[in-house]
């Protein structure tokens, strides 16, 4: 086992470098990733090993970022564009949901745009309403886009590799509180299947489906119902698209009772979705209806406090599939 102490952040880099020099056709392209080295440090030093041409910074334009790569990416190279917030990510549609997402399905299957799409959402750094959002719903939404969010180190080195292999555009969301985050990653570990989830936790009353930080919340909060008698079984989904939904089901219909947590607002968002198909598709098997906890509709305020009170924690998470289990499950 190739086993290296990595940060998220270093995870990333190192998943760049490698496909970089495993394949010459992989470029870096955005704003200040070059001799600035990104906006929070994943890629620096790539432009002094593998120079200005193969990571470029680009003008302070979204559009013409994405754009250049869709571009990049129907004539051969394989192109990793950089946004520097998630939030900026509307500014880039029409390249990114009209053109990249359904330039396959136009060309018939005879060209695809083999492209990764790498930016950085959620709160924690107290950035605002407009550098602070989680918006993988618009991406979720919209066929031809393939969806990652790691939330564990390991992941974000694996999930980036096998995005780099894709034949079509995967939008691949990191979230801003876990760049620190460190562990250790088995380099030479079997490639992930992409698409599956993963299995946290396992437990008896009650399944958590999560991605992103918010693994890492639900885990807590698991562990704080397992001292009071409840325990959870946690599913990191890794990837929503495509979206493992037959590991919900298992595990659903096992325990007869569900919780999504997201970081993203409740209304039209991720968790209702997945909160949908759940009731749909396991509905003979629910003991209660599924239940939702969520970020607040509301823009994310730059105060601290505020800021975290508007998006889940452990102790809401806890506090409430405690109240979802009360008088239900025998001690």
């Amino acid at each position: 086992m190739a086993l290296q102490e990595l940060t998220y952040r270093d995870a990333l880099r190192k998943a760049l470098a490698d496909a970089m020099t495993e394949n010459p056709d992989v470029v870096i392209l955005g704003e200040e990733v070059g001799r600035y080295g990104g906006a929070y440090g994943v890629t620096k030093d790539l432009i002094k090993e593998f120079g200005a041409e193969r990571v470029i910074d680009t003008p302070i334009s979204e559009p013409a970022i994405v754009g250049a790569a869709v571009g990049a990416a129907m004539t051969g190279l394989r192109p990793v564009a950089e946004l520097m917030y998630v939030d900026f990510i509307g500014m880039t549609m029409d390249q990114l949901a009209n053109q990249a997402a359904k330039i396959r399905y136009m060309f018939g299957g005879q060209i695809g745009v083999p492209m990764v799409l790498r930016t950085q959402g959620g709160t924690g750094r107290s950035a605002g309403a407009q550098h602070s959002q989680s918006l993988e719903a618009y991406v979720m939404h919209t066929p031809g886009l393939r969806l990652a969010m790691p939330a564990t180190v390991a992941d974000a080195y694996h999930l980036l590799r096998m995005a780099l292999t894709k034949p079509d555009p995967v939008v691949f969301i990191e979230h801003k509180a876990l760049y620190t985050m460190k562990e250790s990653v088995d380099l030479d570990a079997e490639p992930l299947t992409w698409g599956k989830a993963a299995v946290r936790r396992e437990g008896r009353d009650l399944v958590i489906v999560t991605y992103s930080r918010q693994l890492h919340y639900c885990l807590e909060a698991a562990r704080t119902m397992s001292a009071q008698g409840i325990e959870a079984t946690v599913i990191d989904l890794r990837t929503l698209n495509p979206l493992d939904f037959d590991t919900i089901r298992a595990h659903v219909e096992r325990t007869g009772r569900a919780m999504v947590v997201s970081e993203g607002v409740m209304t039209a968002g991720v968790a209702a979705e997945l909160s949908a198909r759940i009731t749909e598709e396991c509905f003979d098997f629910l003991e209660d209806p599924v239940v939702r906890v969520t970020g607040e509709d509301i823009p994310i305020s730059v105060s601290t406090v505020l800021e975290t009170g508007s998006v889940p924690g452990p102790q809401l998470i806890a506090d409430t599939a405690l109240r979802m289990l009360a008088g239900r499950v025998p001690a």
